[in-house]
């Protein structure tokens, strides 16, 4: 049971989640290949890792763009030979009540978490299947799981996700494809910063956020965990949350 030396693509790796598990797999062993709209942040988190002895390479990726999963996906082809694992990180979130009638971000939470798994699926998949291995570990949310008032829209974009990993998984039950699903609860990243419009509130979820989220690194562990296991034990849901989360 082991990260070393396996190829781990990552996206929505500049900040967060995605950032703290790139460090995390590197530091064990694992060569990532990072993605993000931020190339700045992507680059220092490259030359950080390459400096401490790991593997890394990145490229801007916007995942409402298909080619840019497929130039990621091909980027970890031609710097290490092979892609073990996708890690689905890249996520967006719009707070407010439906009535509010946020178009544009119901739009983009669709684009982005919806259409962005896809669109990782359908650059990873192909090449998983020529290996005869791979896995799909998608980042969703608890939000999906208890279901809270100027949420629905986001947390019905999370639970698209489950629905089309669990039916993903279900046809692939040839040993080939591993498919994990893991809903953080609170953790302390720059995700509630762009969500909320009213700056009261939004103070309010970052204070909150600050005293009761979990640093982004029990989630990179969980990660690790589920791409750490034997070839013939698929780990398909996990859920992190702090213990005093309600």
């Amino acid at each position: 049971m082991t990260v070393q030396d396996k190829v781990v693509a990552v996206t929505g790796a500049s900040s967060g989640i995605g950032e703290a598990t790139a460090r995390h797999l590197a530091a064990r062993g694992a060569a990532v290949v990072l993605g993000a709209r931020r190339t700045d942040r992507l680059d220092r988190v490259v030359e950080e890792i390459t400096a401490a002895g790991g593997r890394a390479v990145a490229t801007r990726v916007d995942v409402t763009d298909p080619h840019d999963l497929h130039a990621l996906v091909a980027l970890a082809l031609e710097r290490f030979g092979r892609l073990d694992v996708l890690v689905g990180n890249a996520g967006t979130s719009r707070i407010g009540p439906v009535a509010d009638l946020d178009v544009a971000g119901w739009s983009a939470m669709v684009d982005v978490n919806v259409k962005g798994v896809l669109h990782g699926i359908a650059a990873a998949l192909p090449v998983f299947r020529r290996q005869g291995r791979g896995h799909l570990v998608t980042v969703v949310s608890t939000s999906g799981l208890k279901i809270v008032p100027t949420q629905a829209v986001y947390a019905g974009t999370k639970n698209a996700v489950r629905t089309l990993l669990e039916g993903l998984r279900q046809e692939s039950t040839d040993g080939v494809l591993r498919t994990t699903s893991i809903s953080p609860g609170y953790v302390r990243t720059e995700f509630v910063d762009t969500a909320v419009d009213d700056p009261a509130v939004r103070e309010q979820v970052q204070r909150e956020m600050a005293d009761l989220g979990l640093d982004p690194d029990a989630v990179a562990r969980a990660v690790a965990f589920a791409v750490e296991q034997p070839e013939d034990v698929e780990i398909g849901d996990l859920t992190i949350r702090p213990a005093r989360q309600s």
